[in-house]
Order: structure tokens, then sequence, then C-alpha cells
């Protein structure tokens, strides 16, 4: 986008027929979507026919931008892929930050619609606005770390930005992640097989043009707002990043350990964010622009841990850590570069790993299943040989590259009841047991179990009439954690619509409020200043629901009902130990919140889909759900 300009500009490109196209998207789509999230799904219903196989060429796979990505302004970096997703069979989104995004911008677009599928390996090569399709037949094949150095040898330019699909998406894991510039990953949803399918191995970007505000004094006055309140020294976002969050929710009783079974892990100091700032970290690193940096990158040098591939975050420390009895940190460290050159979603292979566990201890799986693998709980090495073979989808790693659901369904003898999933993507390491919003953003997130939904039930218990920066939305009483009843409904239901706000003009939730200091309103005034609009609070969070309800009516095209809208059965019993030993989300409660949540966000209390009347309200007439 030039200055003073807001047309976005969309490049269309044709793997099947290697052509490429222009999309200029108007200035009335944009205002309505602003990018990201809202306008990938848009574009998705668009340009999809419903029922399409989600790893055949007709999945269309989408990266989208914003119209402040790329300028200054810290936490803005963020960018959304979106696919129908084949762990799911529903609609697939997931956000990423680092740099890939600004630099697609520079090179003058604001996104990539992929269609088709490429008779043989290939990678886009964008560079401003000179697109080529180039053979990737030498990078098929390898580890992220490889391809990153080849790309970057080929083209001559060390500051290429190259977002990539790794092995395990070109294997077809239906939990295949995407990552950029080997740190920066679209975790969820399974996007890499997507990519993976079109035999699509990168795509390069190089840009010379970034984008600039229209009204540059304003602009400037907003970074000045955020330099003003935001202290580096106290964030623990910087300090520690998200892997804070192990002793936290240790000492919460919620500490997902042994595939959600228990909420306390007797080895969480072992792999607390402490221990790590402690002993193997050796750095902070950060996305574009964004003074917060809380990236952890470490280094194991005797296990070959390099900091290339950044360091492990809370989830990958919960989900392979206590949920699978691994107190180890050096080896969650070596697990987490695997995960990274293999570009898996560290939460989905963790659990289904956990899953297997459970299973093993059960019986209904032994050696003769794992092909010789040891599957007890806390098990490094077998853990590590089980982490290759669902990269490389081989051995008994074929079977859990399907995912829990699939995996249970294919093991059969009950392994149902282990299977943790929501829609059929695996549970992150939150236990809603002990945040029982969190329960809603499981079962109603369109994408499956998903913690970026909303803002978690701690944060609620802060509330206060006097300058909460969610104060703006009207949420001024506090509530607790433990509590499920209208209230909490519209706390998650408000606060729903400020993330997803967030997905489509690109802004990190760990920059934002209310995890960090950049408040609503001045972010409002900063899209302004970018756009020369005059967009108010209460159209951002139009923006979010809309984003939202297209999410859905894009599920409800796929089959998907109320039916779809659940929890797996153990979230409904008790924790086995910790500070919160026997807390459960009770069936009754949650059925009951989970109404007023639909009637709140006009969806038809039978049928779960959008109400003619809402989707009018929205401004979705066109829309048909």
């Amino acid at each position: 986008m030039a200055a003073g300009s807001v047309t976005a500009k969309l490049l269309h490109a044709d793997l099947t027929t290697r052509q490429a196209r222009v999309e200029e998207v108007p200035e009335l789509t944009l205002r309505k979507y602003l990018g990201g999230g809202a306008m990938a799904a848009h574009i998705l219903l668009r340009e999809l026919q419903p029922g399409v196989d989600p790893l055949g060429p007709d999945n269309v796979l989408v990266f989208m931008t914003s119209v402040i990505n790329g300028l200054s302004l810290s936490g803005t970096n963020r960018y959304t892929a979106a696919a129908k997703s084949p762990l799911t069979g529903g609609y697939g989104e997931s956000e990423a930050g680092g740099w890939w995004g600004p630099e697609l911008r520079a090179a003058g677009w604001d996104g990539v619609v992929v269609h088709g599928k490429a008779d043989t390996p290939t990678y886009l090569w964008i560079k401003d606005d000179r697109i080529e399709f180039r053979d990737a037949g030498a990078y098929w094949g390898q580890l992220s770390g490889e391809v990153q150095d080849g790309l970057e040898a080929e083209l001559g330019d060390k500051r290429i930005r190259v977002l990539q699909c790794g092995v395990s998406g070109e294997r077809g894991v239906r939990f295949a992640a995407i990552v950029n510039q080997l740190k920066h990953f679209h975790g969820r949803s399974g996007l890499g097989a997507v990519m993976g399918s079109k035999n699509l191995k990168a795509i390069v970007v190089r840009g010379s043009k970034p984008p600039a505000a229209t009204d540059k004094d304003g602009a400037k006055q907003k970074l000045v707002w955020f330099k003003d309140h935001y202290d580096r020294s106290k964030d623990r976002f910087h300090q520690l990043g998200s892997s804070s969050g192990v002793l936290a929710l240790e000492a919460s009783g919620i500490l997902p350990t042994r595939n959600f079974r228990d909420g306390s892990f007797e080895g969480a100091r072992d792999i607390s964010g402490q221990k790590m700032r402690d002993t193997i970290l050796v750095n902070r690193g950060t996305c574009y622009a964004c003074a917060v940096a809380c990236k952890r990158e470490v280094e194991v040098k005797e296990l070959g841990v390099t900091p290339k591939y950044g360091g492990p975050e809370y989830e990958t420390l919960a989900a392979t850590g206590s949920l699978c009895g691994i107190s180890d940190l050096n080896a969650l460290a070596l697990i987490n570069q695997l995960y990274a050159q293999y570009v898996l979603d560290s939460i989905s292979t963790g659990a289904v790993i956990a899953f297997a566990m459970e299973c093993y201890e059960q019986g209904i799986i032994d050696k003769r299943t794992t092909g010789g693998l040891d599957l007890t709980w806390g098990n490094v090495d077998d853990t590590i040989t089980l982490i290759h073979q669902i990269g490389k989808r081989e051995g008994f790693g074929r079977v859990l590259g399907e995912g829990v659901k699939r995996a249970a369904q294919q093991l059969g003898q009950g392994a149902e009841k282990y299977a943790l999933h929501v829609k059929g993507q695996e549970l992150p390491m939150h236990d809603p047991r002990g945040k029982k919003g969190l329960s809603l953003a499981y079962a109603l997130s369109p994408t499956g179990a998903d913690h970026m939904e909303a803002p978690h039930d701690p944060l609620y218990a802060g509330f206060h009439t006097q300058g909460h920066p969610m104060g703006v939305l009207g949420l001024i009483e506090p509530l607790d954690p433990l509590d499920l009843d209208p209230r909490k409904v519209r706390a998650f239901f408000e606060t729903q619509k400020v993330w997803s706000f967030y997905n489509s003009v690109g802004m990190c939730d760990f920059v934002g409020a209310p995890l960090n200091v950049m408040e609503l309103t001045p972010l409002v005034d900063y899209v302004n200043s970018v756009t020369g609009w005059n967009l108010s609070l209460y159209e951002a969070m139009k923006i979010g629901e809309r984003a939202n309800t297209l999410a859905r009516v894009f599920n409800n095209r796929e089959g998907f009902t109320p039916a779809d809208d659940v929890l797996p059965q153990r979230l409904h019993e008790g924790i086995g130990n910790g500070a919160l030993k026997g807390s459960r989300v009770e069936p009754d409660k949650f059925f009951a919140a989970r109404r007023t949540y639909y009637e709140m966000a006009g969806w038809d209390p039978e049928t779960g889909q959008p109400t003619a009347t809402k989707l009018a309200e929205l401004s979705l007439t066109d829309v048909t759900a």
C-alpha cells in the first residue's frame, strides 16, 4: 500500500498453470475486513466450494497481512495463513509473527492466494513486482535449516524472507506447520500439509518499498505513546516469554500433566522459564520492529541445539514436557529444534505422543504396535525417536501423524477416551477446569480447540472500573475464574472480538491489551493515521465479530453443527492432583453457557448457524449461511 492509498493488492498464484494475476481489493472491502483473519475468511468463502478435499488441488491457501503490517508499531508484524484444515475438515487459520509479512508488504503485496497444485516441487519467488515459479527439487525432503541456507545461497541474498512447509508438510502430517525464518510458526490447523500437498515448498520474498502512513505525524504520536507506556524491564514477556506459564499454572493446579489426567507436575521447576533463563538461554529474539522481544533462543552444545531455531515456548515445554511426563529441559530444547526442523505443530505433536503414552499404559497398544518403542511416561529417548517418525510419517509415526481423533479410530479398543480434541484439533496446554471461560474458547473456536481465541479467565478477575484496558468495552466487573455463568459468557464474547480484531489487523496478543500495554483506543487511532480513515472502536469490534461469524459460516457449509461444539469427556471429570484436585467443567453449566453464547452471537441455538438478521447487522448479506 503506497502512502495515502488504501487499496490492497493481492497476488493470486496458480500452481497448476504457473500463472500469476493481481487482484485490487477496493477500499470499502478493506475497511470492512482490514486484512488478516477477517479478509482470509472472506476470500476462502468466495473461492472455495464446500466439500473440497483439504489435501487436494481445489483447496486454496491464503496468506494475508493487514493495513498496518510492515510499519513501525511494536506487535503489528503478524499475518494470517488460512485454508480448509486437513486436521478438522473445517475452517483452518493460524497467525505468525516474524519477518515475512512486513517483507511481503515492502514488495508491494498485501496477500498471496495460492491455487492448484504444481506438477513438481516448486517455490514462489516474489521480488517486488517480479513473480517467478522456480524449481524446488533440491529442497524437497530437506530439513528447514538446509532449505533456508540453500535458498539464501541460490538467490545470493541473506535478507530474503523464507516461508516454508517442512518434511512433515510434504508427507501429509495432518498437523504440519508453516514457518518463516526458522522460528516464527503458523502452528495450528495443519496448514503445512496443505502447502505440501500443492508441491509448494516455500514462498520467498524480498521487497524494497516499505509502506508508509497517510498521516505520518499522527502515526508517530502513537509510537511515542507506546514508548511512554512500555517498560521492557518490567515485562514478563521479555524476561521469560510465554515460558513463564509453567510455574504460574503449576501453582494454580492446572499445568496439563500426563495427558490432562493431572494438574500438577513434579518436574515443573526443571522445565520452567526461570530454569531456562538461568541455564540454556543465550538470547531473546524478536519480530519485525517489536520492542518486546519475547522469543527464546537457546543453546545446548552437547546435543547439537543451536539458537538458529529459537527455543521452546510455553506450549512446547508443557506439551512434550509435563503432558508426557518429561522433566529434562535440555531434551526439550532438542525436541523443540526437531519440531522446527520438521516444521511440526508442537502442541499437536506433544498431544499425540501423550495420547499414545496413555494408550500404552492402559494396554491398548504395546511394543508390537509401536514397532518396539517403550512409550512409558517420561521416556525421553523413545519420544525423540517417535518425533522423527512422525515428522517423516514412518513407523508408528504414520498412525500418530493423523492426529489423535483419527489415530484413536484406527487403534480402537476404547482409545477414543484418551484422544483429547475439539473438532479433531488437539487441546492446547491450558486446562478449562481451572479457567472455566476457556471451555467456551475450546468448544466454539472455528479451528477446533484453541487457546488464542480470547484472553483467559485470570484476566477477567482483574476487571475494575478505574482505567482497566477492557473498561472501554464495558468490562468493569471482576469475575471468578471458576465461574461459568452469563457474566463470564459476556466477558468471553466481548474479548473474543478483541482478539479476532487483533488477528485481522496483525496485532500480537503479547503486545496488545489486556496482556500488555498497547490499548485499543490508541491502536485504532494508529490504524486511522495509517489509512486516513475514521474507524471507531465500535467498528473495530464489529470487524472482530465479522471474522468469527465468517469462520462459523464456513464450518456450517462443511456440515458442522452444535454437536461439534463440545469438550472431551476428560474435562468433565475431576483433575487428578494439585491445587484444584477434583475441579471439573460441569456439563449442565457448560451447555447452558454455550446456549447463552449462541444467543448473544445471533446464532440459532438449535442449528448453531448465524441468523439472517445477524448477517445483515454485520453487513454480510452477500454471505449464505
